[in-house]
């Protein structure tokens, strides 16, 4: 049944990507030919002068004798296509997706309409689903050009397709139909209007929302922390703004590194951080390090961690009994983990121990190493680490957080397997979220178009430690108004690092303090708390919960309530934001420790060029677990290396205590990944 859910998902995925391919691709296209078209009849302006300078002069003569000399046939043509072509553009767009559409992917239709069923909750959108059952039952008859008589018009096709779609006879053309539902189709899909019955990510809403929410209303409530009077919850978000606001309207003149300009598009002005030399001090901790442990082998540091931690416990066998010894197996395990961790694969590892086969670490593969095992060896991994921690050189273990995405190079088999816009090249993405001491406490697998707030949210609710996340650090990309929403009603803040912050605006929470107010009045706060419930409980995906409110769906009351919400949430962190600079480097730390830990991926993932080289879901989630618990196992062999140098008191004195804010446990200059013969002591361990 899972496996039926994850395919109708990956058809879903593929219908939708399509659509917009076809889209994308003929824009692409059409300004493409404008583009040349305008290179073509570059100087306009001087050639018309050229012309009119020449019929004044000969205003008797032959156009072929006068004109043509000026400006050539060729160049007039020009002219009159690209005039032709102005206003135009959607028309030409549209022209080139129907070809596209008529002579390539029209041939897919028939078959996944067979397949999939889809269904809606709302009456207003089911005129598209009579529409995909006229054009199934339209396949059987092979005409293209239909009579409008029993056609679905209304609520499918919007009135400016009109034109290129009912001929001046009345009758509908087949294919500009087909396209223009499929259309709106997708936009539907997508912000979950219409479902799919089967699916998972794209399945009924309702049941993402709790059933018994009416009668549980209050646990549900306290268990989000929140009042269920909305006008007590509205008064209370609107007085913290206000005060806010004039907070930073106090202080902004006194401030030298945040400042409010009165020209220009960019009204906002803050001081950057200049980039900092690494301290002689933490240099020398390194060194030493790399002299007592010099080129430790990363299969040594897993080694080493299974046996401080006991992570190998997690792996239990999916058989009904085990014949192997606990050492065998011991040591099979972790030579299996080691291989998919560093991508270097099971037969290379397998060559380089003679007394184990290629076969026998795939049966161990198969048998004991699965999502699940992996997630709470990594959790185990990540307590273990956090419980070791000296206080006096590490701190106090904090309340925050860091995430950000990491690209992987993928095959193009995969239905995971996208083109990205900004990084370019095909492939996957691994969000990762890493606290303060470099401990990574979550990892997910993701499509490189899915949404990286829903990936954040989704981290922080279900990471594998006993961490309690108050701060979430994040970069641009995970961030939204509606983000803003959903943390603060979850429970916990939002902190990103805006590239942008020189065009973001502040919210007023009244029409008395000028600029667009907040409609706080208008918080519908039962439905928002039946979805901060869902996904507090676990029980729903929030990048399923974040689908239904897409920019789409701009006049859902719900959207409009969460994009309020998160107006006065954003604008509040900006005033923080721009007050303290304490409070931006401490964000401006917290993302470069998940920035090292991104760096790190490519040195420990090195094999096969660091591409996921498989086309299944559940290997590629293994892949990515197996180098989670990898790099986790090095911060803690380092964490407890570097305990060992500062705990003695000549070198515990020569770090300040800023040098003592930059340690990171994750160095690997002295790590060794390659080659991997073991050694007698290995043998004895186990």
């Amino acid at each position: 049944m899972m496996r039926e859910t994850q395919i109708i998902d990956g058809m879903i995925d593929l219908l939708v990507e399509t659509i917009h391919k076809i889209g994308v691709r003929s824009k692409r296209k059409v300004v493409g030919g404008i583009a040349r078209d305008i290179e073509k009849v570059y100087g306009k302006e001087r050639l018309l002068v050229d012309i009119a300078g020449a019929a004044i002069e000969a205003p008797g003569g032959r156009v072929c004798d006068v004109i043509f000399p000026v400006a050539g046939k060729e160049k007039l043509a020009a002219i009159v296509k690209e005039h032709r072509a102005k206003g135009t553009l959607e028309r030409r767009i549209y022209q080139v997706m129907r070809g596209s559409y008529a002579g390539h992917y029209r041939r897919i239709l028939p078959k996944l309409l067979s397949v999939l069923e889809f269904r809606s909750n709302n009456a207003v959108h089911r005129p598209v689903l009579g529409a995909l059952d006229w054009i199934r039952r339209a396949f059987e008859t092979g005409c293209r050009v239909v009579p409008r008589n029993g056609v679905p018009i209304e609520g499918v096709i919007p009135p400016k397709c009109r034109g290129a779609i009912i001929g001046k006879d009345g009758r509908i053309n087949r294919i500009s139909y087909e396209l223009c539902v499929l259309s709106q189709l997708r936009d539907r899909i997508r912000a979950k209007e219409i479902w799919v019955v089967g699916a998972d990510h794209y399945r009924n809403p309702d049941d993402d929302l709790p059933k018994d929410f009416e009668s549980r209303r209050a646990a549900y409530y306290n268990a989000l922390n929140l009042t269920s009077d909305a006008r007590a919850f509205t008064r209370k978000i609107q007085a913290e703004l206000e005060r806010e606001l004039r907070l930073l309207n106090a202080e902004l003149p006194r401030n030298d590194k945040a400042r409010i300009l009165w020209r220009g598009e960019n009204r906002i002005s803050i001081t950057p951080f200049q980039p900092l030399p690494e301290p002689q001090g933490l240099r020398s901790v390194k060194a030493e390090i790399g002299r007592r442990w010099p080129m430790t082998e990363l299969l040594d540091v897993l080694k080493e961690t299974a046996l401080d931690t006991g992570f190998l416990d997690a792996f239990e066998t999916s058989a009904s009994r085990v014949a192997l010894s606990r050492g065998a197996l011991d040591r099979r395990l972790i030579l299996c983990l080691y291989g998919l961790g560093t991508n270097a694969g099971l037969k290379r590892v397998a060559a380089g121990c003679p007394d184990v086969s290629y076969e026998e670490l795939l049966h161990v593969g198969r048998r004991f190493i699965h999502r699940d095992a992996l997630e709470a060896a990594c959790g185990r991994v990540a307590n273990a680490t956090l419980a070791i921690r000296n206080t006096a050189i590490w701190g106090e273990a904090g309340t925050a957080c860091a995430s950000d995405s990491k690209k992987f190079g993928a095959w193009d088999g995969n239905l995971m397997t996208e083109w990205h816009v900004r990084y370019g090249g095909r492939g996957v993405m691994i969000y990762w979220h890493v606290e303060k001491g470099s401990t990574c406490v979550f990892s997910q697998l993701k499509r490189c178009s899915s949404s990286e707030v829903a990936s954040m949210i989704k981290g922080v609710l279900r990471h594998c430690t006993d961490m309690e996340i108050q701060r979430q650090y994040v970069d641009s990309h995970g961030q939204s108004s509606i983000g803003f929403a959903f943390c603060h009603l979850l429970g916990f803040e939002l902190a990103p690092r805006l590239k942008a912050i020189a065009r973001q605006t502040l919210a007023l929470p009244h029409p008395g303090l000028r600029a667009c107010p907040i409609c706080f009045p208008f918080f519908p706060a039962s439905s928002t708390g039946r979805r901060s419930s869902r996904m507090h409980s676990g029980l729903a995906d929030p990048e399923a919960i974040l689908r239904r409110f897409a920019r789409a769906e701009v006049m859902h009351p719900t959207y409009k309530a969460l994009a309020e919400l998160g107006r006065a949430i954003k604008t509040i962190f900006l005033c923080r934001y721009l007050r303290h600079e304490k409070f931006r480097r401490e964000i401006h730390e917290g993302l470069n420790v998940i920035e090292n830990w991104n760096s790190a991926n490519s040195f420990v993932f090195f094999g096969k060029g660091g591409e996921i080289a498989s086309n299944r879901l559940d290997e590629q989630e293994i892949s990515v677990l197996a180098l989670h618990l990898l790099q986790a196992s090095l911060v803690y062999v380092n964490t407890r290396m570097m305990q060992s140098v500062l705990s003695e008191p000549k070198w515990s004195a020569r770090l300040t205590p800023e040098e003592y804010r930059g340690l990171t446990p994750l160095i690997r200059s002295r790590q060794s990944l390659w080659p991997l013969q073991p050694r007698p002591e290995q043998q004895d361990r186990f």
